[in-house]
């Protein structure tokens, strides 16, 4: 099972142009069978919703995950999925006067296992962070399944922060490849936890021509062994 998160930064570039298509282009590089996005903007100058343009440029299903609506359109997260799914479920993990946030839980059967996904994107500020660690914490708690699965932009920028002291000890020490800035990455702005752990076997950032220049983050990319 490949699983993927891509921050697509409204799918606008190094050279500052908004072009979907180079988006789409880094989709197909990766071949992932679940991919979570952040920054969608879900309209743009190709016709039709730039989310569905983007699905259907891996023959994927698409989990919307809108957080608000400005001048431009909807705005938000966004989960592809070419893997059935038996349920989704969309959370407010909003703070009051903050950006708008939510995470997006899935549950899918693969290979006989139950898997929770859940994707999201949390906030700037750090009080932001721990609250929302917090209920994603509870939702991981309250899940039956065999394997669970946490990803997106986390947008944790301390290394020994409290949300990821947290995240830690649910999931255990995780690989963290730097994905951002794109054309030079050295932070580890987004992240794919997965307990238990020794079902990942590798996970890494893509690094391809195309994805330093199609948006401001790498995507993150990891390949999990159901056994």
């Amino acid at each position: 099972m490949r699983i993927a998160t891509y921050n697509i930064h409204r799918a606008i570039g190094s050279d500052g142009l908004e072009d979907p298509k180079r988006i789409a282009a880094v989709l197909r590089e990766l071949n992932a069978d679940i991919v979570a996005l952040q920054e969608v903007g879900y309209a743009s100058g190709i016709p039709g919703n730039v989310l569905e343009y983007l699905g259907e440029s891996i023959q994927a299903r698409v989990i919307e995950g809108v957080t608000f609506q400005d001048e431009r359109g909807h705005y938000g997260n966004a989960v592809l999925s070419r893997l059935p799914i038996d349920r989704i479920l969309l959370y407010d993990i909003s703070v009051v006067g903050r950006e708008p946030r939510n995470a997006i839980e899935l549950t899918l059967p693969v290979d006989g296992f139950e898997v929770q996904i859940i994707a999201t994107h949390l906030g700037l500020r750090p009080g932001e962070r721990r609250h929302q660690v917090e209920q994603l914490t509870r939702l991981l708690a309250a899940s039956t399944a065999d394997i669970h699965v946490l990803l997106g932009d986390l947008n944790e920028w301390f290394l020994w922060g409290r949300p990821l002291r947290r995240l830690r000890r649910v999931f255990g020490r995780t690989p963290a490849p730097a994905t951002f800035p794109a054309t030079w990455p050295w932070l580890a702005l987004d992240r794919l936890w997965v307990r238990p752990l020794s079902v990942i076997d590798s996970l890494r950032a893509h690094r391809s021509a195309a994805a330093k220049h199609a948006s401001d983050h790498l995507p993150l990319i990891a390949e999990l062994r159901l056994v």
